[in-house]
């Protein structure tokens, strides 16, 4: 169905696309872009040939793509370093970052731990108080790396807490290797290599189950990961020597080991996509116990939350698309029990001290209400007013849990629950200098393309003209069943000092209602996406906020192909474009590290013709117009991206700088060092949304330097 071979004719069809020597129909750029070469791949698609002039790019390794990517840093750079308010925006936002903050505590074996980022230090640091208050130095990152850019994650105590595993990143990839640590000497005793997308689950004090792919030679960061296993490894023994608990006998592109808190029962979640998964469940103390299977298809999500006393309870959209929670036994775990029934509203459930809680969205917004085990409807959680609360999770024994509350104009203030009352009480104000009464934030619905309710909230300062439009952010996602709920955004709170708008809408492809809006916005129907996103484009300039010439649209991810989507087919609509780490090839994504898990949202372009002519009709990389005048466009991405591949970037950026036939900077931005986001030392944020927003200033209508706040604010650390 598809074949490729490079076509090697003649020098005219191999040589570089210097924008700066326009054709004749088409005005001259500014800038001298680097030369890019094309050497096309044919790929033939149901009779169809698609020619992919930069398939080169793809070759991360390769000396010739490393040359470009130093080469458009060089033009990139020279641009940025230029803008005159670039060095204030850094300056700002260093000074903005500069206090300290503090994680919620938790404790294990005797101690009680958090983490904590003294204001600029690159990562956060793990201490650790014992029962006299006494703090010091558990795990800190920033001694791992010269430059901060490694990070740790996943830390997870046995059940003793006399050992410690942690996930450690170098660079910002997805691949990670786990060193266990002995937390009375502090010592790092064991490690083991080529773990993703893991978890660390403990099965007493022996050792634990993480999953892995094969190791790829060489090609970690780009070759397409398919065969997912489960492991268990036993502490102090050869990583050789683990035996694959699961994932031999059947393919699967994600599995995971989870170990319940009694330690009774490993659940196993196996899946080929982001959406839907089987379920297992074995109870570990039964001697003759197997693992039995609970859910044995891929078309519902469903996930084990809490057991006692030999139940498992379980949240799943399984014949509930707003979610529910239940509960089954083992040997009968197919005969199942409502909880908590589903409701109007979308549920997430969590445990806590032997209660659940259920964190319900309304509009984008929480609600929270506690139940008894047995599903009991005990109390709604009174919260500080309209935003997102998150949290609510913790030990059986517990009798205290911590949740976060926070909205795009109110910094995250950490709260403690006393879980018999229900009584909240502040643990740990923000102390972000930010005066949440000189800001607005509403929540407005608009009509889609096709009619569709639109829930969009829009935020800026309470003193805006309203006579006047202003410089707005338009920030978008749309996909994967992710709901974007109101939360405080550090690089946000600047533009909105600076005068700006910050518009988020929820669009189809999120959780925001469920399932049905999840796939509303999914494969055939993904154009919905886009039309909700230029919709809520159309809202902003006919309400006055803004015009096109002030507006500024945002995503990363599949917000970043969102961005390329629409920047394509309205070119007309904003002044710039800022997609970043974007999915935007959308016939080859699937090809790559553990894309073809996405085809759940996305279809590939094998599935069939009507997809693959689907695809092509959006795919951003395959949508660039010669003769276009596109907005001013920065993308973002970094050369240790091991999720959604920088080929996509640099493809697409290489289309623009070919094609493009305005005056405006269309220009790509690869940080050295860097994964897809998760991790990113403090200093790189500063600088990368420094960047970002000079740009953004720099290439609007009218955008006059603000004048100096009197009082310059601390922003919480938000790497959105």
């Amino acid at each position: 169905m598809r074949t490729s071979l490079f076509l090697l004719i003649t020098s005219l069809l191999a040589v570089g696309c210097d924008a700066a020597k326009p054709a004749q129909s088409i005005a001259k750029p500014v800038f001298a872009y680097p030369k890019t070469q094309q050497l096309p791949v044919v790929d033939e698609y149901f009779g169809t040939s698609i020619i992919d002039a930069y398939r080169w790019l793809e070759d991360d390794h390769s000396a010739a793509t490393k040359a470009w990517v130093d080469a458009q840093n060089a033009v990139t750079f020279d641009y940025l370093n230029a803008l005159p308010r670039r060095q204030a925006l850094r300056d700002r936002l260093g000074r903005l970052l500069d206090y300290e903050r503090e994680s919620a505590p938790f404790e294990e074996g005797g101690y009680t731990y958090f983490s904590r980022n003294s204001g600029l230090q690159n990562q956060s640091v793990i201490y650790r108080m014992n029962e006299d208050g006494q703090e010091r130095v558990f795990l800190d990152p920033n001694t791992l790396s010269v430059d901060g850019t490694t990070s740790v994650s996943s830390l997870s105590f046995s059940p003793s807490g006399k050992l410690a595993a942690y996930q450690k990143s170098e660079g910002g990839a997805d691949w990670r290797s786990v060193e266990v640590l002995d937390t009375a000497s502090l010592q790092v005793i064991d490690r083991i290599e080529d773990v993703k997308f893991s978890g660390i689950a403990w099965q007493g004090e022996v050792g634990f189950y993480y999953s892995r792919y094969d190791a790829q030679d060489g090609d970690e960061l780009t070759a397409k990961t398919d065969q997912h296993r489960l492991y268990f490894h036993h502490v102090g023994e050869p990583q050789s020597a683990d035996e694959v608990v699961f994932g031999d006998d059947e393919t699967f592109r994600y599995v995971s080991g989870y170990v319940t808190e009694d330690q009774q029962f490993l659940v196993i979640y196996a899946s080929n996509t982001t959406t839907g998964n089987r379920l297992y469940v074995k109870d570990l103390t039964d001697p003759q116990g197997q693992l039995l299977s609970v859910v044995n298809d891929e078309t519902s999500d469903v996930s084990v939350i809490f057991a006692q006393d030999g139940s498992l309870y379980a949240q799943t959209n399984r014949e509930a698309p707003n979610s529910r929670v239940v509960k089954f036994r083992l040997p009968t775990p197919a005969v199942w029990q409502d909880v908590i029934p589903e409701s109007e509203h979308v549920l997430d459930a969590s445990a806590a001290g032997g209660y659940f809680f259920a964190q319900y969205m309304v509009d984008a917004i929480s609600r929270v209400q506690q139940f008894s085990i047995d599903g009991q409807r005990l109390r709604e959680i009174v919260l500080p007013g309209p935003g997102d609360a998150s949290g609510f999770r913790g030990k059986a024994k517990d009798t205290v849990a911590y949740y976060s509350f926070q909205n795009y104009k109110t910094p995250s203030t950490l709260f403690q629950l006393d879980l018999a009352t229900g009584d909240s009480s502040v643990y740990r104000v923000s102390k972000a200098d930010f005066d949440s009464a000189d800001y607005v934030s509403k929540q407005v619905f608009y009509a889609s393309k096709d009619g569709t309710r639109v829930p969009m909230i829009i935020t800026h300062r309470a003193d805006l003209d309203q006579n006047q439009t202003h410089p707005t952010m338009l920030y978008g996602y749309g996909g994967f069943d992710i709901s974007l709920t109101p939360r405080f955004s550090s690089t946000m709170a600047a533009w909105l000092e600076s005068g700006g708008v910050y518009a988020v809408p929820n669009l189809r492809g999120g959780g925001e209602y469920g399932k049905a809006w999840h796939d509303a916005g999914t494969q055939m129907q993904k154009q919905n996406v886009f039309d909700d996103f230029i919709a809520a484009a159309e809202y902003l300039i006919d309400s006055g906020l803004t015009e096109p010439a002030k507006l500024a649209i945002r995503g990363g991810s599949n917000g970043g192909l969102l961005v390329g989507a629409v920047m394509t087919q309205r070119p007309d609509l904003v002044a710039v474009a800022l997609p970043a780490v974007g999915v935007l090839d959308m016939l080859r994504y699937h090809t790559f590290t553990a894309g073809a898990g996405w085809s759940y949202d996305y279809g590939t372009a094998e599935q069939s013709k009507a997809m693959f002519e689907y695809l092509l009709g959006y795919s951003p990389v395959h949508n660039v117009q010669a003769g276009t005048a596109y907005p001013a466009t920065l993308v973002t991405t970094g050369d240790h991206d091991d999720r959604v591949v920088p080929a996509h970037s640099f493809k697409f950026a290489a289309q623009l700088q070919a094609k493009h036939a305005g005056d405006a900077p269309v220009l790509i931005r690869v940080e050295k060092d860097a994964g897809h986001g998760a991790g990113t030392p403090t200093s790189k944020i500063i600088d990368l949304y420094a960047d970002v927003l000079a740009f953004t200033f720099a290439n609007m209508a009218d955008s006059t330097d603000p004048a100096e706040p009197a009082k310059a604010p601390n922003m919480a650390k938000d790497e959105s």
